[in-house]
């Protein structure tokens, strides 16, 4: 068994012999130089050495701090007596800080003979008297505040901030002498005086007492302090904020009012190149990012869709060449702030233009002028008509209409009026207004009559109206109900980094600040709101109108869904599945009885339901009760009907919320009814 070592009479001093240093990590066979080995090797003999040395350095420099200032007196002084003048010292320094000289201290303590009472008493009367006279003189280590003239204010101003910052705020204390309550340290100027608000905090004042009372304000004091003490002006605007809100609103938009704009039209009636054309020629898009898509586009095959991939911005929706959820952006005119909502027109994705339409306050109806083209959007089962009906029964009011691609039809003035004389009529049927609904002709493509009037000779000859900017210009922005609780529709939810979720969605009506707490319904879940964004830009409020995103902490994100609503938790919305609603038929192929399915869309939220009961049908223009229990409702009627739906959704009666009162029914992929939440059951 030779392979086994004799551990027993193993040597081990013969193997360590050379090792003198402990925790040597470097060979003795490499040449090192003094500065390198006391830079990079451990000695643990140098380590001794100095944790040896240091607490003597420390304690000598706090001998010396300690030493008074004035050595030539404390020479001829016996011991007993030195000792009595330091005794003396201490206790005056703990009432007045560094705020008098140690040679005054010293010689007020000398002439009365070490008795810090007397000698504070002659102290604080005579500083009292200089400070109305003159000014105390100013030392390395200590600022002083007095009744000087504005000069000397301006120089105490001007003190360098990083030394206050370093250094820990001035203890002031207060000292009751015979029966006068005398304040030393700082004299804080007032905020009337200086304009500003006094960083320097006094402590608490003690009560009246024959025994003298020393104070210094604590650590803990101070803490509290500082959370008194008044905040940025993000919370301490507040209450201002709150009685002038439409002041804050109309200052942060210059003088501009918000305007919420849909645009809607049949598929590919060019809906995404128009307003894409129309952000590139504002220049909310640059040269470069606009020439990235042309050159994307034409690699796709897809070159005329360059200007939709400005708003189309998801992979799926540049493959398949169609906008399939609402884009939104932000533009400005030369009197309006104009958030812009580009809808799909697909029909497969009405809901997502629902949600749209429901957030807008005007709407563009862009058509295709070709040949063929408008009549399939018009005609049955277009998008045109469905859209326009959808709009107006949401509360849209006013309508452009922009005739796109008349470039197309070489810009004929016969097509274009055949087109508005189809429209007009319909849109008078749908409840719009003819002095509300205006028609420009546009193209997208080439980017004519959209942000300044074209200069197409053929065009020209007999069209003198508006460009479409100008048209969107003239719109009449809608009161905001800034003084009704606040009310949210949230349209997404997602997590963002940091603590909490967002959720984004507009502020139908009221106003919301950074710190406040909201409840969510119908979870019933309250949350605290730590940031609002509104077009990525960081705000302290938003108010009704907004679509801002809102990151809020103290809730799950797996109780809020698309279509809950933030709301105040002293005023909260009514959630229920049970509803009475007064309803308007539109085409409908088969007659609505009891219990009959329906997709409901409110808002945001799209939730499956049955029509309860039919109550009674009404009359159209007048509103009376024509018939009681009806068996069956059939298109074109006004009804009175009770909603019952899957799960709870949180409404608004319409007489109180217009914005959160509306809905649409929804069957078999066409709407067949628009309606208004009269009562709330359950």
């Amino acid at each position: 068994m030779s392979r086994h070592r004799n551990v027993r009479g193993y040597n081990y001093d013969e193997d360590f012999e050379d090792d003198d240093i402990y925790g040597q990590s470097v060979d003795d066979d490499y040449c090192i130089s003094p500065a390198t080995a006391a830079q990079f090797i451990y000695s643990r003999q140098d380590s001794r050495q100095t944790r040896q040395v240091e607490p003597l350095e420390e304690e000598e420099h706090e001998d010396e701090e300690e030493m008074p200032t004035s050595p030539t007196v404390t020479h001829m002084l016996d011991p007993l007596e030195q000792g009595r003048l330091y005794s003396c010292l201490d206790q005056m320094r703990t009432v007045l800080g560094d705020s008098v000289p140690d040679s005054t201290l010293t010689e007020a303590a000398l002439k009365y003979d070490c008795d810090p009472h007397r000698a504070l008493d002659s102290i604080l009367s005579a500083e009292s008297s200089s400070m109305q006279t003159t000014t105390a003189p100013k030392t390395n280590t200590q600022l002083e505040l007095t009744t000087a003239p504005p000069p000397q204010k301006a120089k105490l101003r001007e003190a360098p901030e990083s030394r206050l910052e370093s250094e820990v705020v001035p203890k002031v204390a207060r000292m009751t002498v015979s029966g006068k309550k005398q304040t030393m340290g700082f004299d804080v100027p007032s905020s009337e005086e200086n304009g500003v608000t006094p960083s320097v905090r006094r402590g608490p004042s003690p009560e009246a007492m024959t025994v003298p009372v020393f104070e210094t304000p604590s650590k803990s004091t101070s803490v509290v302090e500082d959370s008194v003490a008044p905040t940025p002006p993000r919370s301490a605007s507040k209450s201002k904020q709150q009685l002038n809100i439409r002041a804050e609103l109309e200052q942060r938009q210059g003088g501009k009012p918000l305007l919420n704009l849909v645009v809607i039209g049949h598929v590919d009636a060019g809906k995404s190149t128009l307003m894409g054309h129309l952000l590139y020629l504002l220049g909310n898009v640059n040269k470069r990012t606009m020439h990235k898509y042309e050159q994307e586009a034409k690699k796709a095959g897809k070159a005329s869709f360059a200007y939709a991939w400005v708003l189309d911005e998801t992979g799926e929706e540049r493959d398949r060449g169609v906008t399939m959820d609402v884009g939104m952006t932000k533009f400005e005119t030369n009197s309006k702030v104009v958030t812009l909502m580009d809808a799909p027109g697909h029909k497969d994705f009405i809901p997502n233009m629902i949600t749209g339409a429901a957030q807008a306050d005007v709407a563009v109806l862009v058509v295709d002028a070709s040949r063929g083209e408008f009549e399939a959007g018009f005609e049955a089962g277009g998008q045109t008509r469905e859209h326009a009906l959808l709009v107006r029964s949401l509360g849209v009011t006013q309508l452009a209409v922009a005739v796109n691609k008349m470039d197309q039809v070489n810009w004929q003035q016969e097509r274009f009026q055949e087109i508005t004389s189809k429209l007009g009529h319909f849109l008078k049927l749908a409840g719009f207004k003819e002095s509300d609904v205006y028609y420009v002709p546009t193209s997208g493509l080439s980017g004519e009559n959209l942000t300044t009037r074209s200069k197409e000779a053929e065009l020209t000859a007999w069209y003198t109206g508006p460009c479409l900017l100008e048209q969107i210009d003239s719109f009449k922005a809608p009161q905001r109900s800034v003084e009704k609780p606040f009310r949210l529709c949230v349209s997404d939810v997602f997590k963002d980094q940091g603590s909490g979720f967002c959720v984004t969605g507009k502020i139908e009506a009221g106003f919301i600040q950074t710190g406040d707490k909201v409840l969510a319904m119908p979870p019933n879940e309250t949350c605290t709101v730590k940031g609002i964004t509104l077009h990525d830009e960081p705000l302290d409020w938003a108010a009704a109108g907004d679509h801002v995103s809102l990151t809020v902490t103290g809730m799950d994100i797996i109780k809020i869904n698309v279509g809950c609503v933030f709301c105040g938790p002293k005023e909260p919305i009514k959630a229920c599945s049970r509803f009475r609603a007064r309803i308007l038929l539109f085409n409908i192929e088969v007659p609505i009885t009891q219990g009959f399915p329906v997709l409901l869309h409110y808002q945001t939220v799209s939730e499956p339901a049955t029509i309860r009961k039919l109550v009674s049908v009404l009359h159209k223009n007048s509103g009376e009760v024509l018939k009681k229990k009806p068996k069956c409702l059939s298109k074109g009627q006004n009804a009175v009907v009770e909603i019952q739906t899957q799960r709870p959704v949180a409404l608004e009666l319409y007489k109180d919320f217009k914005e959160l009162g509306r809905f649409m029914l929804r069957y078999v992929g066409s709407t067949i009814a628009a309606g208004v939440v009269t009562e709330i059951k359950e």
